[in-house]
């Protein structure tokens, strides 16, 4: 909740000149990220008491975006948060992270596709992957005339298995029962990480460096700001809205 917290504090000031454009990096160990429309899972309480106590993975609702994504110590984070004009179009904010992505790995493939794998988790017309296996998955969030253009990129260990158990914890939510929203059917051979696609044994680390590098390449200047104290107070507001958020998600399980 924090990190979504930070990025809407960012989007905020970006969005009302008070601070230049923000690149943020984030890991978390073991938690899911779900969607708004998770959160309206019929038997949305069995399936988090699968993740908590089977899988061992807490569970959030974000407020991007998408439906639900396996966060670990193996999986990146990014937000690119920039200031964004009522001209500059949705698919505009994927472009800028796409043409990242593509500049971060240039030197190892030219393969890097954006097109819905609809047997993915959280499946998006802007998700990528290397032959037709999914790798990383981009939402959008916009604030106060800020933009945050979000992606994970699964970098060590199996995609399969981060995408088998979301199979599972979509058919305990789910139960087979019909719901007006469709959730995907997952096929975990249709997910993988970097290093098994480009046979690599890069760390989250390492593909930081990455990222530091390739944004030089396209012409940013790179400064460590500390944060304001009024960048702070916004953090405080945008926390609390946060938790609220999840306060409802735990209310609708207890109705369940």
């Amino acid at each position: 909740m924090q990190s979504f917290s930070f990025d809407d504090t960012f989007c905020d000031q970006v969005g009302n000149d008070k601070s230049p454009s923000v690149v943020r990096t984030w890991i978390h160990n073991h938690v899911v990220i779900l969607g708004i429309h998770d959160s309206r899972l019929p038997f949305l309480k069995d399936g988090i008491e699968f993740l908590n106590n089977i899988k061992g993975y807490s569970a959030i609702v974000r407020n991007s975006g998408g439906l639900g994504v396996v966060l670990d110590k193996g999986v990146l984070n990014i937000s690119l948060i920039f200031k964004g004009k009522h001209d500059v179009s949705i698919d505009t904010g994927y472009e800028v992270m796409l043409r990242l992505i593509r500049e971060m790995f240039k030197e190892e493939t030219n393969a890097i596709e954006n097109k819905e794998i609809s047997a993915s988790y959280c499946p998006g017309s802007y998700d990528l992957s290397i032959n037709n296996r999914k790798f990383a998955g981009i939402s959008q969030r916009r604030v106060r005339g800020g933009i945050a253009v979000q992606i994970y990129l699964c970098v060590e260990g199996s995609g399969a298995e981060r995408a088998n158990m979301m199979k599972e914890f979509y058919q305990h939510a789910l139960k087979n029962e019909k719901t007006k929203f469709i959730y995907p059917t997952i096929i975990p051979e249709s997910m993988a990480s970097i290093n098994e696609l480009l046979d690599k044994d890069y760390t989250t680390n390492d593909i930081l460096f990455k990222l530091l590098g390739s944004l030089k390449t396209l012409g940013a200047t790179l400064n460590m700001n500390p944060v304001t104290t009024e960048e702070w107070e916004l953090y405080d507001k945008y926390f609390e809205r946060m938790i609220e958020r999840n306060d409802k998600m735990v209310r609708n399980m207890e109705k369940q």
